[in-house]
């Protein structure tokens, strides 16, 4: 990683990744609607997908304060194209960045593994959770009921944001395009290998 700062390149790919992630999240929202009548919280278990441009931004990028920039850039294009939550979505941005960049900078912004990214996105689910609260959203559930909210979010926080994020970024290295912004080195392609 290289700790001389953020660039104005790594801003503006962090930027673009953001938008692109903040046009799908819009798109996410009728997924998420159409599995809400599941029940069960099922709805949860996709969740994760409002969290996933933090982890893929810094996995592509690998400096500080890339996930919370990304996560505030993408809440803002979610806005910008029209959110059902309005202003919300910059607040749950802001808190669901700064978790993820949190863990992140746990391990001092050196550890690029699966592990480390599916904490961030537990990070970020753990934020979520807290504006929920505070939004009044989780008061009625009753204890097994909110556990189960907690859980669904954790798991598809894990399985989209961690997971399938960092699998992506796998994808993308394997294909050349990070080299754009950050050389792969002889450690991103044996890890490939794995």
């Amino acid at each position: 990683m290289n700790n001389k700062g953020l660039k104005l390149t790594d801003i503006l790919v962090t930027i673009v990744i953001a938008i692109v992630f903040g046009i799908v999240y819009k798109l996410w929202t009728p997924v998420y609607y159409a599995v809400k009548p599941f029940g069960l919280h099922f709805d949860q278990l996709i969740y994760g997908m409002w969290f996933i441009a933090a982890t893929v931004a810094f996995l592509i990028i690998r400096k500080p304060g890339v996930a919370l920039i990304a996560e505030i850039a993408a809440a803002s294009g979610e806005f910008i194209v029209g959110s059902e939550w309005g202003l919300e979505v910059l607040i749950y941005g802001i808190l669901q960045g700064l978790f993820a960049e949190l863990v992140f900078a746990a391990v001092r912004y050196k550890r690029y593994d699966i592990l480390i990214v599916s904490l961030a996105a537990i990070g970020s689910a753990f934020a979520s959770l807290l504006f929920d609260y505070y939004k009044g959203y989780l008061d009625d559930l009753v204890a097994w009921n909110l556990v189960l909210y907690i859980v669904a979010r954790v798991i598809g926080s894990i399985a989209i944001a961690g997971v399938f994020a960092y699998y992506l970024v796998k994808a993308l290295e394997a294909t050349g395009v990070t080299n754009l912004v950050r050389p792969a080195s002889k450690e991103d392609y044996d890890a490939l290998d794995k």
